[in-house]
């Protein structure tokens, strides 16, 4: 049984030595695994060594030239095409030199002469499993590059956040369809960006289509195409989105508000994987990957018969959910201090910061307009801002407050940022600890379980913030 310290093996010290002769590959394997310190693998054939390859992590191959059947340039050619990362070193007689040197060109790392002499045969390998290291490194690395840069414009360090990242991750590398629901200025469009930047397709084309923003009649030839003459004003063939997508991403921004008519076309798109253009009357077939998005209650749109159930279980095979921002207040900071970065960047402006009174407030407000809000008064500051310092005149916010009595009242004393931050952590734990024991009654055990917490640790957070569980019971048992 495994321990919890045994390791995976790695792939850049397993060697596999390919030769025909069965003599050679054991005298070979005995030679080299204490030389070379690593795991040593052989085949003796072309075809078993590929089937090695389809199982195990090989890093480093060992390839004879000549062998009956499958010879070594073959297995090097279907080798560099399904493992484009594996290091390879042919193995000749003098005889086949130029057919060593081929090899080269065709993607081996280096080549070695029978006989062999022993020493430059172990410093020969030593020097390509160098290499696979590297090149192993140099992948992971660039994976690491890759996923921040997929994310670098999305901000969070929630909870909430975290799972929707750990979403992403788990479905960008499939082909499934995904629909991203959330409120208006959640973020769902870099979302999808964010999904395409991880999968498979990110060096291909990424489409974005903002569905409300083009009318009904327009929708359909955008998204299909169409050919000369099948309409008044079509003078001319016109490539659809669909087909400018291919072998790429397709994103339908706001998809629960196109008509019923386009979600039957686009219906029969995802199930036959062909699109006709207007006016064709042959299919075209195309490899598209779509992510969409709605702010759309589109179970209520379906009750309503303003939306096909059948396409809305097409669409949602793997829905990942973005949350407002004022469920996930503690990415507040993180978001300001990251639009501050980008605007002032962006707008040659020096560095600034936010004021604590303005701080505080962001701590407070209700953000109907989610992230997007954030990041337009944040924007609005840096341009407008006359120093260093933004602060509530500077963003247009002043006249807001009348309108909102609750807030203005708060914000007249002015909080150092850490009181205030730790007067939103306690607001934020009394009415969380008041909601659990409401629901249970008092009954501190049950709300422990219901909040995932140790009765013990529930009961220390009761003490800190002065709630007791007695104003919530009925009688005064606790189980």
């Amino acid at each position: 049984m495994a321990t919890e310290n045994a390791k995976p093996q790695r792939a850049v010290d397993i060697l596999l030595i390919v030769d025909d002769e069965e003599d050679m590959g054991r005298l070979l394997q005995r030679a080299l695994a204490p030389e070379l310190g690593c795991e040593v693998k052989t085949a003796n054939s072309g075809e078993a060594a590929l089937a090695v390859l389809a199982k195990d992590p090989v890093g480093l191959m060992l390839l004879d030239v000549k062998m009956p059947g499958m010879d070594g340039l073959e297995v090097l050619e279907r080798t560099r095409r399904d493992h484009p990362w594996l290091t390879v070193v042919m193995m000749t007689a003098h005889g086949t030199i130029d057919l060593a040197v081929q090899a080269i060109k065709m993607g081996a790392y280096d080549f070695i002469t029978k006989p062999f002499d022993h020493e430059a045969l172990v410093w020969h390998l030593t020097k390509a499993m160098e290499r696979s290291r590297l090149l192993r490194e140099n992948t992971v690395l660039q994976r690491r590059v890759q996923q921040t840069q997929a994310f670098r414009n999305l901000v969070g360090k929630s909870a909430k956040m975290q799972r929707v990242f750990e979403a992403v991750q788990m479905v960008a590398k499939t082909d499934v369809t995904v629909l991203i629901t959330g409120e208006s200025g959640t973020g769902k469009d870099l979302l999808g960006r964010a999904i395409h930047d991880l999968s498979e397709r990110q060096n291909e084309p990424f489409v974005v289509v903002n569905c409300p923003a083009v009318p009904e009649n327009i929708l359909e030839s955008e998204l299909f195409g169409y050919r000369k003459g099948a309409f008044t004003h079509a003078v001319q063939n016109r490539t659809g989105l669909f087909q400018e997508a291919h072998r790429g991403t397709l994103f339908l921004d706001e998809i629960g508000d196109i008509s019923t008519t386009i979600q039957t076309k686009l219906l029969r798109v995802l199930q036959s994987k062909e699109i006709k253009p207007l006016g064709d009357t042959k299919s075209i077939h195309i490899d598209v990957r779509l992510v969409a998005s709605t702010n759309r209650n589109l179970a209520e749109k379906i009750k309503r018969g303003e939306f096909r159930e059948d396409l809305f279980y097409r669409l949602n095979v793997l829905p990942i959910e973005l949350p407002p921002l004022r469920e996930r207040r503690e990415d507040i900071l993180l978001l300001v201090h990251h639009f501050l970065e980008k605007h002032c960047r962006e707008f040659k402006r020096p560095p600034k910061e936010v004021s604590t009174r303005l701080m505080e407030l962001f701590l407070r407000w209700p953000w109907e307009g989610n992230v997007r809000e954030l990041q337009n008064i944040i924007m609005r500051g840096v341009l407008l801002a006359p120093g260093d310092q933004i602060d509530v005149e500077h963003v247009g916010l002043l006249e807001k407050l009348s309108e909102r009595s609750c807030l203005v009242e708060e914000t007249e004393r002015l909080l150092e940022y850490r009181e205030a931050k730790d007067e939103v952590l306690r607001k934020f734990h009394v009415h969380y600890l008041e909601k659990a024991l409401s629901a249970t009654g008092g009954n501190v055990t049950r709300a422990a379980r219901l909040c995932g917490l140790e009765r013990q640790g529930l009961q220390q957070v009761m003490r800190r913030y002065g709630v007791q569980a007695e104003k919530y019971r009925e009688n005064d048992e606790d189980s």
